[in-house]
């Protein structure tokens, strides 16, 4: 209990202090005013529990999970959806948790795994929390997984450079960090029901971990900076499944777009992105991402890097070549070192500098 005690107040203090940096960021946008919100209703849930603690002298059922899935899910769509709004309406996705938590304390219900599943008067209560939290945690894990997922294949479709801000790498880190940890404690909890075992194990793992993503989400939430309205999912970007161009039309728009590659090395430009392209060939981005999605085989960042790095191995392998590694990396179009060194040592499986000494070495 006194470890309880401290951690519910150490996840308080830092969902709240989090709530507050986020609100008083300069550059406030949707996402962080969403993020805010979410902390500060964290920090709300680490509070009520520790007052449990102080009033009850147990824990009564958290409808923690309830708040985290849906709110989860708003914070990706507010990084992920182009024209994404704060409406009233989306309030209703924290319905159940309102409901759930407010009942919890009318009728006093303790987490007792042990006596779960024991018939009494509040049976169908516990029953229905479990269902409505299992089914809020498959359905809103699965949009949110998705909505990232199709973002960042939005996003090799539509730049050639992708920026820190813009990969958003690290809130699918937290999003599968949630679902394993979800899927731990719904397998212990299952077994403690099961067994009938008076455990407080899958409570405290709860509240811990709790913790740990309010440390994460505050802290990346913090360094995420607005990403540009071009790069986000709209509701004309689409997977190429069903192809709307003919055979020989994606013939034709491929050669244009291998020529113009090959004619004017515009791949050396870090600025170059998919509207440019578009722009320039006259051709409609949803065509062209259909001719290099199936007819080429690349996403246009492969397609616009694998030309860079051929690049980078002519300049590496002449021998009057007097620039360093970086500067040959920004000269053939890389925006910056860590972008350049990661795509070369994925392209060729070595990494520039192993690259220079093996052609030394012949």
């Amino acid at each position: 209990m006194e470890y309880m005690n401290v951690l519910v107040w150490i996840g308080f203090c830092q969902a709240l202090f989090a709530a507050i940096l986020m609100f008083a960021k300069k550059e406030r946008t949707v996402s962080d005013k969403v993020l805010s919100a979410w902390m500060m209703l964290l920090s709300l849930e680490f509070l009520t529990c520790g007052i449990d603690y102080q009033v009850f002298q147990r824990p009564l059922l958290s409808g923690s999970h309830l708040l985290f899935n849906a709110a989860l899910y708003l914070y990706v769509r507010s990084l992920t959806a182009a024209g994404f709004r704060l409406k009233y309406v989306q309030l209703f996705h924290l319905v159940p948790f309102v409901i759930f938590e407010i009942l919890a304390y009318i009728i006093q219900e303790p987490l007792s795994l042990g006596d779960y599943l024991v018939y009494n008067d509040n049976y169908l209560f516990r029953l229905s929390f479990a269902l409505i939290n299992l089914v809020s945690w498959l359905i809103y894990s699965m949009l949110s997984i998705t909505l990232i997922h199709k973002y960042r294949t939005n996003l090799l479709n539509e730049t050639s450079n992708i920026q820190r801000n813009e990969n958003i790498k690290w809130l699918m880190s937290v999003t599968i960090f949630y679902v394993v940890y979800c899927i731990l404690e719904f397998i212990l909890s299952y077994f403690l029901i099961i067994k009938g075992y008076h455990s407080m194990a899958p409570h405290i793992l709860n509240y811990s971990s709790l913790l740990v993503l309010v440390y994460m989400l505050s802290f990346y939430g913090l360094l995420q900076k607005n990403i540009p309205e071009q790069l986000l999912i709209t509701k004309k970007s689409r997977q190429y499944k069903n192809p709307l161009l003919s055979d020989r039309d994606r013939k034709d728009i491929g050669e244009k777009v291998l020529d113009y590659f090959d004619k004017h090395k515009e791949y050396l430009n870090p600025n170059l992105s998919m509207e440019i392209l578009s722009s320039d060939l006259n051709v409609p981005k949803h065509q062209l991402t259909e001719v290099l999605n199936i007819g080429l085989g690349k996403s246009f960042f492969h397609l616009v890097n694998s030309y860079r790095v051929e690049a980078v191995k002519k300049m590496l392998a002449d021998p009057g070549n007097i620039y360093s590694i970086e500067a040959i990396g920004y000269e053939c179009g890389f925006s910056n070192k860590s972008s350049f060194y990661k795509v070369f040592k994925e392209t060729v499986g070595k990494t520039p500098v192993e690259y220079r000494d093996s052609l030394s070495s012949v």
